[in-house]
């Protein structure tokens, strides 16, 4: 629904913009009538109109009415939002799909993301495994599981396109999921403040097609880098770009 705002490129993305929708009408339903009704009675009880103030204590049932409707009408409305964010929330953070395509560890350093991609074989924690710097490469339309650690401080693990943000704890290790439904390249930015270069702190991962992603295992396989302090897990020591 809010992908001509900003594209949807995840298989959850759609489900979590919905909620946002949701809360954006029932929140601006509200506040547009709230306003309608403070500026009606601004101009119907103006001083010209009514010089006398009538007193009311509050006791009166009849008077009460009017506060116990406009109650139970934002309760229903929490009730709403509460069912959709509660099945979003289950569906992306509490349910991992049962067909994984591949897996993938990703440490958070100050200030840099590491990702670790399996090699040819397609196992994580093997020696083929390929080490980037700021670059995840993924392919279209496959299902991935994350392994999330940080090698410092809190980071946050962020994908707005794909509508997904998960926290980086030190000493933890955190698992996720997500499906890129849409080719391209897209930023995957550090969305907690980590120190004095958060800012700077910004990867890229890029969705490509199976052949695509074929052709940059073939030229990753075999060079070498290494990432400015200590690395966390078991990490392969490759890195390849493009």
């Amino acid at each position: 629904m809010l992908n001509w705002i900003i594209l949807e490129a995840s298989s959850y993305a759609a489900q979590i913009d919905n909620v946002i929708l949701i809360i954006a009408l029932l929140g601006g339903f509200w506040l547009f009538l709230a306003e309608f009704v403070l500026f009606y009675f601004v101009a119907k009880y103006r001083r010209s109109r009514s010089p006398k103030a009538l007193h009311i204590t509050g006791y009166d049932h009849e008077h009460n009415k009017w506060i116990h409707w406009s109650h139970y009408a934002v309760i229903a409305c929490d009730i709403v939002i509460l069912v959709f964010a509660a099945r979003a929330w289950y569906h992306v953070k509490q349910s991992v799909p049962e067909h994984i395509d591949e897996e993938i560890r990703i440490v958070g350093h100050q200030w840099a993301w590491e990702f670790v991609h399996p090699g040819a074989d397609g196992k994580l924690g093997t020696p083929d495994d390929v080490n980037l710097v700021d670059e995840l490469h993924v392919i279209v339309n496959k299902t991935y599981k994350f392994h999330l650690e940080s090698a410092d401080v809190l980071h946050s693990f962020s994908i707005p396109r794909f509508r997904l943000k998960q926290d980086a704890v030190p000493g933890r290790e955190i698992d996720g999921w997500f499906t890129p439904t849409v080719a391209g390249t897209f930023d995957v930015p550090c969305s907690q403040m980590c120190g004095l270069g958060h800012g700077i702190m910004g990867g890229r991962i890029f969705v490509e097609t199976e052949d695509e992603h074929r052709k940059w295992l073939e030229s990753a396989t075999g060079k070498t880098a290494a990432i400015p302090g200590h690395s966390t897990g078991k990490l392969a020591s490759t890195q390849g770009r493009n």
